[in-house]
């Protein structure tokens, strides 16, 4: 994949987080918004690397820390969050909090636009399906 498709996957990934009710699935658009705007950026830069013996398996906000260390700190930050995605995406419902998927998704939008200015690729907007259903 390219980076402009990981970002146009992103900027989907984003509008159905804006559009759900179901904070559980807002909260898990929102986090795989991010993930997918870290694979943009993957994409972009990485290169592989020679090979050695046994590489250790390292996820990609390791290896988006690693590739681009201006986004260190939103690495982190959604490595932290991955496992309230994975239970979100599980349906347990106390695992976050509507807050919680509103605040992710504000971060993950912010995180999507910093990769795309970064790319000097341009922002991938997302027609809402209540927009293209009332046109």
């Amino acid at each position: 994949m390219t980076a402009a498709t990981d970002l146009a996957r992103a900027s989907e990934a984003l509008a159905e987080a804006e559009e759900s009710h179901d904070h559980l699935i807002r909260y898990a658009s929102a986090h795989v918004a991010a993930l997918r705007a870290a694979a943009a950026v993957l994409a972009a830069r990485a290169r592989p690397s020679p090979a050695k013996k046994r590489r250790v398996q390292r996820n990609a906000w390791v290896l988006l820390a690693e590739v681009a260390p201006e986004f260190g700190e939103w690495s982190a930050f959604f490595a932290a969050n991955a496992s309230k995605r994975a239970a979100a995406e599980a349906g347990i419902t106390r695992a976050v909090t509507e807050r919680e998927a509103d605040d992710l998704l504000r971060d993950a939008t912010r995180f999507v636009e910093l990769v795309e200015r970064s790319l000097g690729l341009p922002r991938q907007t997302v027609l809402s399906q209540s927009w293209v259903r009332a046109s």
